[in-house]
């Protein structure tokens, strides 16, 4: 299908993009790496009267380091954050979830700030983000401020990018010595997240000294498995006991054609552990 007419602005700035954005109210999308909104515009899901394209603005790209952070631009697509050896090195977690983003193509195009702020639920990368205790950088003609992750998923395809906003950054505290795993169930190759689990794990003297634990498609929302993790601390990294029979606790996963709720709690805890027994090098 053929998507309706629409006015497409391309700004090179930030500034000129919020400007873009204030001028066209509730009449403008704003297009990341277009992998999520393409399909919706072409489906006549929704038929904006203007297309904002983030993709020429240079400054919402790159990864640095700012002293105990990672920053990851915006507009830096998956592919790049893959293969960048800061991520590898302070936030492994990520780059270990982003490889299982859909295919190459995909992850060529599609960008780690679009994917949050689209805030699906299935997605990759909101539970590492979360796990990590990420910040997320969002700025709107009236300055810039800083949201934590427990903060920014508000609900459903909902965040704490208000109108007129951008996320422009994603700030990850150093987790440089953390051992992580993403693990991830589908039926079929490149699809979304049945259930997904993102464990990151500080080992001392063969004990766990702290635990993240972030749940994909458990929620409206991606979720902390806070019992799991607080269970976790103090655990011999070579006996897990029942530390993580509690991951399910307190979420509410949807029920649909891939399985049905209690299906998804189910792979809740099979899952968490088997991240945490990969992450710890079992």
């Amino acid at each position: 299908m053929i998507p309706a007419a629409f006015e497409y602005l391309a700004p090179t700035s930030v500034d000129e993009a919020l400007a873009a954005l204030a001028e066209a109210g509730d009449d403008a999308k704003v297009m990341a790496g277009g992998q999520s909104l393409l399909p919706i515009l072409r489906m006549r899901l929704n038929a904006p009267e203007k297309v904002v394209d983030l993709g020429r603005i240079e400054e919402l790209r790159g990864i640095r380091e700012e002293g105990d952070a990672v920053v990851i631009g915006a507009m830096a697509p998956y592919s790049e954050v893959v293969k960048d050896p800061l991520v590898r090195l302070h936030a492994a977690l990520l780059a270990q979830a982003v490889e299982e983003v859909a295919d190459p193509q995909i992850r060529h195009r599609g960008t780690v700030g679009g994917a949050l702020v689209h805030a699906d639920p299935a997605g990759d990368v909101g539970a590492p983000v979360l796990a990590l205790d990420a910040e997320l950088v969002i700025r709107g003609q009236g300055g810039e401020r800083t949201v934590a992750a427990a903060d920014f998923f508000r609900d459903l395809f909902e965040t704490a990018v208000g109108e007129g906003e951008l996320l422009t950054a994603i700030r990850i505290p150093k987790h440089t010595d953390w051992v992580s795993h993403y693990e991830k169930f589908v039926r079929v190759s490149h699809q979304w997240s049945i259930v997904g689990v993102a464990a990151a794990l500080r080992v001392e003297g063969g004990t766990i000294a702290e635990a993240r634990v972030g749940l994909t498609n458990m929620g409206s929302t991606p979720l902390r498995a806070r019992s799991v993790e607080e269970a976790l601390v103090g655990r011999s990294a070579s006996d897990l006991g029942d530390a993580c029979d509690t991951a399910a606790d307190g979420t509410n996963p949807p029920s649909d054609l891939n399985g049905d709720a209690d299906y998804r709690r189910h792979l809740a805890r099979v899952l968490t552990r088997r991240a945490v027994t990969t992450a710890l090098g079992g």
